[in-house]
């Protein structure tokens, strides 16, 4: 439905307008055509895979807007025939030049064919197709793989996350759809692996052009057209159709209230920086107010950051006294850690922050090291690990990465040096619109199982976990956003403001149900991915977490939805023996919801209720309503039996 550039500020934090797909329908192979690419790619109302897009990289790994023109689609007797050109312009000024054709016929056959010539030498880190297979119901599944020499392996898609490619150099690849029904992907033009993107929380295994071994960045020749070409083809017994999938909105979403259960909601903190400390103290009151169980505090002294940060720092940390603080704290890795640490260690016994927990990590570990690359030169963590705890003697000492999970399945700490183990998340690494930023709540379960199986039962610390990405660990900046667009790598996503960030926070919430993460920075307090909107006015997320603040240590009660990818949520048992519900609309469009427990209030953050919800008030809402708009969340008192 079309909406105002005001209501499109409150649901998203941006008046951009979503894209519209264009459905593409060929009997029963269905895709949605948007950006240049497709998504959604289903066989008889079943994802068969998540999306087939040719995508463009820059040297820091941003992406390349395509400019999309000529686009035709033809309805046929046959099927659908879809063509368009598009171009991109480099950093440097080159030009690359797609003429790009998709052909769809009702036996299940799909061709996505792409020629890309460039009208002068083309810097690139990939430049090529990828695709994408859905998560959920394939996780753990059989899969099999066709290498270049014809080498046929049956695998499974990994259930555990990956910290390397689990298919490399591969020509074709097939799931089973049904009992003898299959789809193959088939893939020409260059050489593909795939890699295990739940790694970053996208909510997808990715099949990718350009072994990661070869060297990047790379040009491509001026005036070399270079042709790739994507097939997917449904194989074997026709008969054997999957189960009709229920389709978005075709039904409400049923949620069941059950018992309590063993699992306690993690204590939950916000971060902020030194740059950010100036903000955050003007609006001391909206932090009393928040009431955070923790505070994540960032020093990196590569960045400058010597006695007056430290200084600012302590400062709102007095704000909250009784308030744990964690600092976190880069170690150069100039010198020998029995060198840095105890220059650190003496900044900080002279400023008057009292940190009770501690993380430290050397520099060099906030950028990957990808598949095939050198790591750097780097002193053992065991002895970066026993310097900080000789130095910090009675502090809680973490470690981990202050970059992604990503980066600390590739690099697993000792934990027995350890108090905690740590890493944050962002959902933009590899793409920012709203679609991927939701379903990316799908990985999350399998990145804390997945730390969980080698990490043991050492306490584990998650965050910060903002949409925004505060720092690049795959190049050299995060990107700049002064039109506040849905762009990856941005330091500053506009949906942080919207009502879509207090959704994906209630999401993240309930998806960490079962995890076993004992404290979490769930946001920035100031700053472009904090809390605050400005002065004293809040974003929504603010609403959502100062809830998980108060519920901090409560037990979780057992929250079931038909439609998780519609409507999630959490509910705990209050001290005072009550459950308190909160219920998102992951979803852009109204959602009709029955819950089996009667409500005895209720409250409602949505588009009517953004601008008092600003203010720091969170409105009255129906306790018997059976409809959640937009991206909207509410919360409910249901009283013990």
């Amino acid at each position: 439905m079309a909406r105002s550039a005001a209501d499109r500020l409150k649901l998203t934090g941006t008046s951009e307008p979503v894209p519209v797909p264009r459905r593409l329908v060929a009997g029963p192979l269905e895709a949605d055509f948007v950006d240049a690419g497709l998504r959604a790619i289903r066989w008889h109302g079943v994802e068969v895979l998540r999306a087939i897009a040719y995508i463009v990289r820059d040297r820091d790994w941003g992406t390349y807007a395509l400019d999309i023109a000529d686009l035709v689609v033809e309805e046929l007797d046959s099927g659908i025939r879809v063509s368009y050109s598009a171009t991109c312009r480099s950093n440097e000024g080159a030009v690359l030049r797609l003429a790009a054709a998709i052909e769809a016929d009702a036996g299940g056959r799909l061709a996505f064919t792409v020629e890309a010539t460039p009208d002068a030498a083309f810097e690139t880190n990939r430049c090529g197709f990828c695709i994408l297979h859905p998560i959920e119901g394939l996780a753990g599944r059989p899969v099999t793989v066709t290498q270049t020499d014809g080498t046929v392996e049956q695998a499974r898609f990994p259930e555990r996350i990956e910290p390397w490619q689990p298919f490399k150099d591969m020509r074709a690849i097939a799931h089973e759809l049904a009992p003898g029904l299959r789809a193959v992907v088939t893939m020409t033009g260059d050489r593909f692996e795939m890699e295990d993107q739940r790694a970053w929380t996208d909510a997808s295994y990715k099949t990718y052009v350009r072994p990661l071994a070869e060297p990047w960045p790379y040009r491509l020749p001026a005036g070399k057209t270079d042709r790739q070409a994507v097939t997917l083809s449904i194989d074997g017994d026709r008969g054997g159709v999957p189960a009709p999938a229920v389709r978005p909105g075709a039904e409400g979403v049923s949620l069941s209230l059950a018992g309590v259960t063993d699992v306690f909601l993690p204590r939950i903190g916000v971060a902020v920086a030194p740059e950010e400390v100036g903000q955050a103290l003007a609006a001391a009151e909206r932090l009393a107010d928040l009431a955070p169980r923790h505070l994540l505090l960032h020093f990196d002294p590569t960045a400058g950051h010597g006695a007056r940060e430290l200084a600012a720092l302590a400062a709102l940390a007095h704000v909250l006294p009784g308030v744990p603080a964690m600092l976190e704290c880069v170690v150069p890795g100039v010198d020998a850690p029995a060198v840095e640490l105890p220059r650190l260690a003496a900044l900080v016994g002279a400023s008057a922050l009292r940190p009770a927990a501690i993380v430290v990590g050397p520099s060099v570990d906030r950028q990957s090291t990808p598949p095939g690359s050198a790591w750097p030169d780097c002193p053992p963590l065991e002895e970066i690990y026993e310097a900080a705890r000789e130095v910090f003697p009675g502090v809680a000492l973490g470690g981990g990465m202050f970059s992604y999970f990503t980066e600390l399945n590739r690099k697993r700490v000792p934990v027995a040096h350890l108090d905690f183990v740590t890493h944050a998340t962002c959902p933009i690494v590899h793409a920012a619109d709203d679609a991927s930023v939701m379903q990316s709540l799908e990985s999350l379960p399998f990145v804390t199982a997945s730390t969980r199986a080698f990490v043991g039962d050492t306490p584990y610390h998650l965050g910060p976990t903002t949409i925004g990405m505060r720092q690049n660990p795959y190049g050299s900046r995060t990107m700049d956003n002064p039109q506040g667009r849905r762009i990856a790598m941005a330091h500053d996503d506009p949906r942080q403001r919207g009502l879509f960030a207090a959704a994906w926070l209630t999401g993240y919430a309930a998806r960490l149900a079962g995890g076993e993460v004992s404290s979490w920075t769930g946001a920035s307090f100031a700053g472009p991915r904090g809390l605050l909107a400005g002065g004293e006015t809040v974003v929504p997320a603010f609403h959502v977490a100062r809830a998980l603040a108060d519920l901090s240590g409560c037990r979780r009660r057992t929250l079931a939805s038909s439609g998780r990818a519609r409507i999630d949520g959490f509910a705990a048992m209050r001290a005072d023996g009550d459950t308190e519900v909160w219920l998102a609309n992951l979803t852009a469009e109204a959602q009709a919801f029955r819950m089996d427990a009667r409500p005895r209030e209720a409250w409602c953050l949505d588009l009517a209720g953004f601008d008092a919800a600003a203010g720091g008030r969170l409105p009255q809402g129906d306790p018997g309503a059976g409809l959640i708009g937009p991206y909207a969340v509410m919360r409910f008192l249901v009283a013990s039996s």
